[in-house]
């Protein structure tokens, strides 16, 4: 498997379809989802052809990663880059209900951010999360990115987006 970075704490590697499962519980929880705009997986055959689908990381590589813990090896969540359908790099997160409010996403997109702005050479890097969804605002935030505008985003009206530069990323 790809291993892009790691952290302290955090393997992100590339997804794989033994992570079929681990998605498919990831997206069928409803607090996980509820301000993403996303549909949960109908099977874990969809999240199976969804992944072997994938292609990201050939078209543009970089993708959403695969966040494992270095400690129990276990799925945590994903996290990582998207060119995403307003043709801007955004960084997203998602992780399992009972790994919140442990560092985890901070963490991760913050080596994501990193690989983006260092490796990559990617210019600015957006990030968006519905009004309601202030946990999320706060990574951005942590992150340094400066709040940019509102729009509507995958359906969700008056959702936050945020922005950062390369120039003004600071690691």
């Amino acid at each position: 498997m790809n291993i892009i970075v790691e952290t302290d704490r955090l393997i992100l590697r590339e997804f794989s379809t033994i992570d079929a499962t681990h998605l498919y519980e990831l997206n069928t929880d409803p607090l996980v989802i509820k301000h993403t705009g996303d549909s949960p997986f109908n099977s874990i055959m969809d999240t199976q052809k969804f992944l072997n689908n994938y292609t990201d990381y050939q078209k543009n590589g970089y993708g959403r990663w695969a966040v494992i813990s270095k400690d129990s090896k276990e799925f945590l969540g994903w996290c990582g880059l998207k060119l995403n359908e307003e043709n801007l790099v955004d960084i997203g997160f998602r992780f399992f209900r009972k790994e919140w409010n442990k560092g985890y996403a901070t963490e991760s997109a913050k080596a994501s951010l990193e690989y983006g702005f260092i490796t990559l050479d990617i210019p600015i890097i957006i990030g968006r999360a519905s009004v309601d969804n202030k946990a999320s605002i706060r990574v951005l935030e942590k992150l340094g990115m400066n709040f940019w505008k509102f729009d509507n985003c995958k359906g969700i009206e008056n959702s936050a987006y945020y922005k950062i530069h390369r120039s003004e990323y600071t690691h």
